[in-house]
């Protein structure tokens, strides 16, 4: 299926989970996918599968927290495309702290890569992307609407991407510009894994939703007819 031949898509956090899943299926109705993460032989590995379908895609290993790393991403996506269809923000760092015992070390890591990137590449290709009337995902978390304890940094920073998110659906949708918020329940991704060593619970991802399952939820939103826009969508696991 090509209905999304002649079109592009670049995607933070492409080498695993959930931005691996999103790439997969945008490349397969068709569209060339730009793979964004920080591990080369993951990105590698996405891009092998992608084009074993008959798809397209492209890969940038990229630290999205330096600086320079990111400009030089922004400098050679725009010199080697014109045009950007879909900005999707999967790319996220967690960390498990109480307040009390939280560093500014992580602090600033986890807004550098959970909010200022994400900031900074769709200022970057906001140009692009209101030339093409394509669409902006930010892959957030239920705790950037509800926060529990010991996550006041990453809960910090997914309240801060909703606010990024909305503010620039209210500047943008004049252009026809479509902006997503996805607000996700427990995934199973290996920051999930992470999560729930860190936690010092049990990783059943039987019971959590699957990468696959929200890619189809996220690319039926931002694949909808121009004339419609989903704003925030809510995914949670149908098991409790």
């Amino acid at each position: 299926m090509d209905s999304l031949k002649e079109k592009t898509a670049l995607i933070t956090g492409a080498s695993s989970g959930v931005g691996r899943a999103i790439a997969l299926k945008l490349a397969g109705l068709g569209a060339l996918v730009l793979l964004v993460a920080r591990v080369p032989h993951k990105l590698e590995a996405t891009a092998s599968q992608i084009k074993a379908a008959g798809g397209s895609a492209r890969t940038f290993a990229v630290d999205l927290t330096d600086d320079p790393a990111l400009n030089h991403l922004t400098e050679t996506v725009r010199k080697q495309l014109s045009r950007l269809d879909f900005l999707v923000h999967s790319a996220g760092l967690f960390r498990l702290a109480p307040v009390a015992t939280a560093t500014l070390q992580d602090f600033d890591a986890l807004f550098r890569c959970n909010v200022r990137a994400p900031f900074a590449l769709t200022q970057a290709f906001l140009s692009q992307l209101m030339a093409a009337k394509g669409a902006v995902a930010f892959i957030n978390s239920t705790v950037g609407a509800v926060s529990h304890a010991n996550v006041s940094q990453y809960a910090a920073t997914k309240h801060a991407l909703k606010a990024v998110a909305d503010t620039l659906r209210l500047e943008t949708s004049s252009h026809g510009l479509r902006v997503l918020n996805v607000m996700l329940g427990r995934t199973a991704t290996p920051m999930q894994e992470e999560v729930c060593r860190l936690e010092g619970s049990v990783y059943d991802p039987t019971v959590l939703l699957q990468p696959d399952d929200v890619a189809t939820a996220i690319v039926s939103a931002l694949t909808l007819p121009a004339s419609a826009e989903v704003t925030d969508l809510y995914l949670r696991p149908s098991r409790k």
